[in-house]
């Protein structure tokens, strides 16, 4: 498969992990509020607390993978530019000193 298209497809998968985590994370903080209930599990959705948990660890898992991966596919270029900033900054200070 042709670089570009997995590039796509990685950014692809980083954005929805993103969003299940986002959204799992704001579900737990706003209406699954810390604590047991008495007498009951706490349930939203029809989905109880434990599993809200579940599906935020293993998205925010998912998505720290493929940003490792996004970095390691990128290495090359983020390598090639952190150079050429640099330079660009080392040649600004010197036309600063003259």
């Amino acid at each position: 498969m042709a670089k570009p298209i997995i590039n796509y497809w990685i950014d692809v998968l980083m954005l929805l992990s993103f969003i299940i985590t986002s959204a799992t994370g704001l579900i737990m903080l706003f209406f699954l509020p810390s604590g047991v209930r008495a007498g009951g599990y706490q349930i939203f959705w029809g989905i109880i607390k434990h599993n809200w948990v579940s599906i935020h660890i293993w998205s925010g898992i998912i998505f720290m993978i493929l940003v490792a991966v996004h970095f390691i596919l990128h290495w090359y270029w983020m390598a090639k530019m952190t150079k050429r900033i640099l330079r660009l900054k080392e040649k600004a200070n010197k036309s600063k000193e003259i």
